[in-house]
This record gives C-alpha cells, structure tokens and sequence, in this order.
C-alpha cells in the first residue's frame, strides 16, 4: 500500500475534523466549552461514547488479546452492565441535583477543598497517563507501518496528532467533541466490521461456523473456573462492575458529556442504551480476534509478537481496500478518547484547582486566557508522555490501562462510596489526601506478596476494588459525627 496515500487519508480525515469544529464553536463561550450549553441529544451522547469508551487501545489490544486469553474480558464486560445501571441511578441523579459542571465539586460540598483537589488530582493523573497511552498506540501503529517508510520521525507524526486535537477542541470543546465522537464511533465499527467481512471471505467460511470451530479449540472460553487466576469468570464480572463505576461514574471525561444532555432523564436514557449497545460491541472485536488468529493459522501468516499489532498486521497484508479502511478506524478510535480527555482535564484543572465557580477576581474574558492556556500545558503533557513510553511498549496496552485505574480510581472510589452511604460521619479533611495516597502504595504491596499471603491467590483488575476499601476503611477510621 502506498504510504503517501495513506498519509494523504489521514490529512483529509484531519480535515473533515476541523470543519466539524468549525461548525460547533461558533458562538462558543465558557459554558460551550465546559458544559456545551447543557442542549446535547442524549441519543447522539450515547452513540458517540460508544467510541469515548472503547478508544484505540479497545480497538487493537481486545482482538490481540484473544491469543492469550480467549474470551474471558468478556467476564469483564457483562460486569459493565452492573456498573452502568449504578451510575444511571445512584450517581447521575445526585450530579444533576447538584448542578455540577466538575464532578469533584461533590467532595468539596461533602468533605471539603482537600478532599476535592485530591480526587481532581487523582483523575488529572490517571487520564493524562491513561489517555496518553491510548494516544501512543495510534501513533505508534501508524508510524510503523506507514509513516517511517516516508522518512517521517516518530516524535513528528505524534506533536502533529496532539497538535490537531488542540485545534479543533480549542474553541468549542465538549461541545465539539459530542458531535466529533458520533463520526469516529462510526467509522471505528465500520472499519471492524468491515476487516471480519474480508477475513471471512478470505478464509470462505461464514461467523457462525468460524466460531463453532473456535468454540472447539478453546479460543472461545469466556468461564475461567480457578478461583486462583486473574481471569477467574465472577472476578471479571466484579471487576468490570467496579471498573464502570470508577472509569466512567466517577470520571470527568465520562460524566462531562453525560451532563451536556438536557435533563436527568435524557442521561439515564444515554447510559443504558450506551451500555447494552457495548456488549455488542465488545463481542464484534472479540470475534475479530478470532477471526486473526484462524486467518493466520489458515494462510501461514506470522503474527507479530506484540498483541497490540496482530490487528494492524494483517489488515495491512489483506488488500488496498482493508488497509484504508484500517487506517481510518485506528484513526477515529485514537481521537475518539484523546479530544474528550483533553477537555475534560482542562475542565477539572480550571474548577477544582483553580476554583473557577467560585472566582469573583477575574472576568470571563480572563478565565477564558486561563482556560486556554490549561488547555495548552496539557497537550504539551500528553506529548511528553507519548515520547518518554515508547522504550517501554513491551505488554498489552489494554493491560497496563487497566493497571493504572486500578491504583489511580481506587481512591475516588473509597471516597465517592463513602460520601454516598455512610451518613452524618464527617472524614478529617486534612488527612484525606494522605489515605488516598496510602491507599495505592498498600494496594501495589499487597498485590506482589498475594500469592504467598492469600494461598496462591492472583490479583487481577479488581485490586481497584481492595485499593477503594483500603481508602473507604482510613477514611472510617479518622472521622467526626455531624448533624
């Protein structure tokens, strides 16, 4: 495949970008970007989280990750169900209630200001490692396999990804991002259905007998039975219940386009449809997984050893037409987390630490300066993390998210349940930020020595669950009654 030609679908997609923004931002103010003026179809919310959600580690990590793990993430995804229907009727209600444009706001009106710049700073520091990873991959991807062969350097093609996402996020922000996210949701599922077509016709065989006889060599297993192993079937589902609350109740990218919707009812509506239409989804890139595997072990095709580039590997080898298809899914699945991200972390910076619903000293023209160059310092972070990765690229990407939110979102979870449901006692909210810290470093520890201190007992994803006890149970322990 022609790399010039790839490199010039990529620009026009570019392109297709900012005249969406274009068309979003005009008029924009403050309350266009932080809370696009609260007017969002809760449908198109709900279609374009589909891609928020999924991002490009989804997109390339989950079919790679059928190799060597079959289908037991599907354990996890079913847990995502349990989670969502948490977030539709326990959390959304009490955020609309409270009016709130930065959900950490809640801990400041529960706890106090240590308490919500702790929970600020906890989100700030797993989405920007988080989304920045996401962002790496699709660099990464199309630098191997299309951009080194033009001579363009790795650390170029990735600032003019960063670079874009700034520009058209610039002005309109959440706003922009709702409707941006409905095109990349749709393009990334095209591309993926589209790759499965080709694969099976390749192959000649139908999906429905492609997974009977994947069903007869085990790649298919979703029930892991040993109690013991990190893929344990009601660890998953735990899991993925904890996950969803945490990743996504209790994150402000997520919650932020959830509260662009025009009431509490039109939210609710988003987020169940939002969550079935996943078990769908996430089922389609398993199946893509199998669909890789049976097409390699049928044309003798070497997979590479990274799991993340078995996807992009074959679709480059299939045609012409499957690599562009390719190309622009990765595309939308990279942008689809990063423009959200991007937002939402200048939105948390602007309200929980620097205190823009309170600020009475500066004008709106001023926050908006300020709001701008927030903006800005987190692109230049993302770019810097994306460099500095790069050497340690070496596990599945989707493993080393997922590692991160456990010991990132444990300590929002602790005190997001602890607010919740543990009535008229009061945490010392100076000590707040030392549990929340504690918390993870107790949790890492305990995670290394478990098999020698829980009978051969392996933690998985659900050591976000243990970190989230840890801090719900320091915060129990230094507390006051109140009225």
């Amino acid at each position: 495949m022609n790399p010039y030609l790839i490199a010039a679908i990529v620009i026009g997609y570019f392109g297709l970008l900012i005249l969406i923004s274009h068309l979003t931002s005009r008029k924009a103010t403050n309350d266009t970007f932080f809370t696009g003026n609260r007017k969002s179809p809760w449908f198109v919310v709900a279609y374009g989280m589909i891609g928020a959600s999924l991002s490009g580690v989804t997109f390339m990590s989950v079919p790679g990750y059928v190799q060597t793990t079959q289908f037991t993430y599907f354990g996890v995804v079913i847990g995502y169900i349990f989670g969502y229907l948490a977030i539709a009727f326990i959390l959304l209600p009490l955020y609309y209630k409270l009016n709130l444009t930065s959900i950490y706001t809640y801990l400041d009106k529960r706890f106090g200001t240590n308490s919500q710049k702790t929970g600020a700073a906890f989100f700030i520091l797993s989405r920007i490692m988080g989304s920045a990873l996401r962002m790496y991959l699709v660099v990464f991807i199309l630098y191997e396999f299309v951009f080194k062969y033009i001579g363009v350097p790795f650390w170029v093609l990735a600032l003019c990804f960063i670079v874009l996402i700034l520009i058209y996020t610039f002005k309109g922000g959440i706003k922009t991002v709702i409707w941006t996210d409905t095109l990349q949701t749709t393009f990334m599922l095209l591309s993926t259905i589209i790759t499965v077509i080709y694969l099976l016709k390749a192959m000649d065989i139908s999906l429905f007998d492609m997974l009977k006889q994947a069903s007869e060599q085990g790649y298919t297993k979703l029930y892991e039975s040993d109690w013991r192993s990190n893929n344990f079937f009601w660890k998953q589902v735990l899991s993925g219940a904890f996950i969803t609350i945490a990743m996504t109740g209790l994150d402000q990218d997520m919650m932020q386009k959830n509260l662009t919707c025009k009431s509490l009812r039109g939210a609710q509506k988003n987020m169940l449809s939002f969550s079935f239409s996943l078990l769908i989804v996430n089922f389609l890139f398993l199946a893509l997984g199998v669909a890789l595997l049976f097409y390699a072990n049928q044309t003798g095709f070497v997979l590479p050893e990274k799991s993340d580039s078995i996807f992009p590997a074959v679709a480059f080898q299939l045609n012409s037409f499957t690599c562009i298809v390719f190309v622009i899914g990765l595309v939308a699945a990279g942008y689809s987390s990063a423009d959200g991200t991007l937002t939402s972390l200048t939105t948390t910076f602007c309200f929980d630490i620097l205190n823009f619903d309170k600020d009475t000293k500066h004008t709106e023209e001023q926050k908006t300066k300020i709001r701008k160059c927030v903006h800005i310092g987190f692109a230049v972070l993302y770019f810097a993390i994306i460099i500095i990765f790069r050497p340690f690229h070496n596990d599945s990407l989707i493993k080393t998210l997922f590692d991160i939110a456990g010991y990132t979102y444990g300590p929002l979870l602790g005190l997001f349940v602890f607010g919740l449901f543990v009535k008229n006692r009061q945490p010392n909210d100076k000590i707040v930020p030392f549990i929340a810290i504690l918390s993870p470093i107790l949790s890492y520890l305990i995670n290394i020595y478990s098999e020698e201190l829980l009978f051969g007992y392996k933690f998985g994803f659900e050591i976000m669950i243990l970190n989230g006890l840890i801090t719900f149970i320091g915060l129990l322990i230094f507390n006051k009654k109140t009225e």
